[in-house]
């Protein structure tokens, strides 16, 4: 990517039972776009005795987005969804004003050994839309826009770039983009792009303006227009951006807002109990003590 303001590589972030890659946020760079969360899962093996078990815990301010490179994970939450999130396919949940969800090993899988790879990642609601009703949608991957281009995959996961539209319901100008190619290919989309734009490697490597840039690191550019590189062979990339907010955002352990007031009355609904509940799931995450 010309032009590139940050580099930085993922670092090990503990989420209870489970070891993941934080990407985002940093000291340096607090949001990408709208993207103020991203977390790399995996790749890890689960032996038999080994689940994923997230009890439920709450959101506010933001929208979740799971997409999976293998494994499975059941989500179910307060506004009585439950299902198995598989890969490819893209589990889409609007917090707004207030929503509790748990992420676990499906039945059919806890008692055997399994894969479990992975983005998770926040995205921050428009400051009108704050305290929106929750929404959920699940996008099947059949129903994810794909397609191929000069030896080049494509896949535009959520938002719209490149002249397609994807079917995942967001919120403000945003998009992120899977790229992959078996080949040495120049990659020159910034035309197509907007906004800041952040670059993650998750395999092979990239090269720009005579250096080379390798798995696990995310490569972040303010202006998306500069947006061009060069992927190398057996290479698989992701790029995430779109328009900033004017206004800051704070976050506090699960909660993401533009007012620390309304982190902290979301913290002590928590605390008391006074969010909704997740059906069938009676776990409960403990507000920590300190923020991540």
């Amino acid at each position: 990517m010309s032009n590139i303001d940050f580099i930085h590589e993922e670092k090990a972030a503990n989420i209870g039972n489970f070891l993941v890659g934080r990407l985002l946020p940093f000291r340096q760079k607090r949001s990408i776009g709208p993207f103020v969360f991203i977390d790399h899962m995996g790749p890890t093996c689960l032996a038999d005795y080994e689940n994923l078990d997230v009890p439920p815990h709450p959101h506010i301010g933001l929208s979740t987005l799971t997409y999976l490179f293998d494994g499975a994970i059941m989500h179910r939450d307060s506004m009585g969804n439950e299902l198995v999130i598989e890969p490819g396919a893209v589990n889409w949940m609007t917090a707004g004003k207030a929503v509790t969800h748990s992420e676990r090993t499906p039945e059919y899988l806890r008692h055997k050994d399994k894969f479990l790879h992975g983005l998770q990642i926040w995205v921050a609601l428009p400051k009108d839309l704050e305290f929106m009703n929750p929404e959920f949608s699940h996008i099947e991957q059949k129903d994810i826009p794909h397609w191929e281009e000069n030896g080049v995959s494509y896949r535009l996961i959520a938002g719209e770039a490149l002249g397609k539209k994807s079917p995942v319901p967001v919120y403000s100008p945003l998009y992120m983009i899977e790229i992959k190619t078996e080949e040495e290919r120049l990659i020159d989309i910034g035309s197509h792009l907007f906004g800041e734009s952040g670059l993650y490697i998750l395999e092979g490597a990239v090269r720009s303006q005579d250096h080379r840039y390798g798995e696990k690191q995310i490569l972040i550019t303010t202006d998306a227009s500069l947006c061009s590189f060069t992927l190398e062979a057996n290479s698989t990339v992701y790029i995430f951006g779109g328009t900033p907010f004017p206004e800051e955002r704070f976050i506090s352990w699960n909660f993401v807002a533009t007012s620390k007031d309304t982190l902290e009355e979301a913290k002590e609904k928590w605390r008391n109990h006074e969010f909704p509940k997740v059906r069938n799931d009676d776990g409960y995450v403990p507000l920590p003590e300190s923020r991540f």
